[in-house]
């Protein structure tokens, strides 16, 4: 497995190599809703009211901003998914 971000990810992703991303989880209370956030993925900002509803949105925007990072010549790429909540 291999970080995004680290040197070379893009073209690690586009032979195959499972990726590893970073995802920071908050919960807005005022809002009533959980954020998630990574410093790996730029563009990555997801909300929802639940965390089963958060991670559902999280992989399917890590989807597409991996496609948008790699100019979408890739395999879909395999990610391993960690929330790291605050």
């Amino acid at each position: 497995m291999y970080r995004i971000g680290f040197p070379f990810w893009k073209q690690l992703a586009r032979i195959g190599v499972p990726l590893i991303i970073r995802v920071d989880v908050l919960r807005d209370d005022e809002a009533g809703v959980f954020v998630a956030t990574s410093r790996d993925l730029r563009g990555l900002v997801c909300e929802a009211s639940t965390m089963d509803q958060l991670v559902n949105e999280v992989n399917s925007s890590i989807h597409e901003l991996l496609m948008f990072h790699i100019d979408g010549n890739a395999q879909k790429p395999v990610t391993d998914l960690r929330l790291c909540c605050a």
